[in-house]
């Protein structure tokens, strides 16, 4: 995977600069792989091959993306709240695209002409449920606010679409909260491991 990552940037170092939307579009894929690569390496690291420790996976795939795109830790504040859990592959994954996506979505356009404030990213377990292993992912900014007009379930813009798609994989459900910004909230289950032969 970190071939490909590289063979994007190196495509997107070869595009003019009318080209900005390819580029743009480069630079996303490029970081749709590195997040799935990051799963793969903490993997790697993990005791059992089958469960990532995704606190410690969430943080790094968080300032990285941060930092690809913005770089100005003066203007956004970013909170990472994320319990210490870990996670199976067939939960890790989508789940980490999820995350990579609505993330990139605010440090996009929630804070337009150098405006100031925070991105925060949270995963909490349920209490109790230690068998069904329920979570709640939230991924909020106080910026600008999601466009009203715009139907996050059925857009065109291939980010929210992989969103609805990945959150049907994980069988959860999504909700959008514009009081203050704009607030994603997911509720899933951890998927059940199936062993690999």
């Amino acid at each position: 995977m970190q071939i490909i990552s590289s063979l994007l940037n190196l495509q997107s170092q070869h595009l003019k600069a009318d080209e900005q939307f390819a580029a743009s579009i480069l630079k996303e894929s490029q970081n749709r792989v590195k997040s799935m690569a990051m799963i793969h390496e903490n993997l790697y690291q993990s005791k059992d091959f089958t469960h990532i420790k995704f606190e410690d996976y969430i943080i790094r795939l968080v300032y990285e993306l941060f930092y690809s795109y913005y770089g100005d830790a003066d203007k956004i504040r970013l909170v990472v709240d994320v319990d210490d859990v870990n996670l199976n592959m067939e939960t890790a994954v989508p789940c980490g695209l999820i995350v990579s996506e609505l993330f990139t979505n605010s440090v996009k356009y929630a804070f337009p002409e150098d405006r100031e404030g925070e991105i925060r990213v949270s995963l909490k377990q349920e209490p109790g449920t230690d068998d069904a292993r329920e979570f709640i992912l939230t991924v909020s900014d106080d910026g600008l606010g999601f466009p009203p007009d715009l139907d996050y379930r059925n857009t065109e813009p291939l980010g929210l679409e992989l969103v609805n798609n990945l959150i049907r994989q994980i069988d959860g459900n999504i909700s959008l909260d514009l009081t203050q910004g704009t607030k994603f909230t997911v509720k899933f289950k951890e998927l059940m491991y199936k062993k690999r032969i």
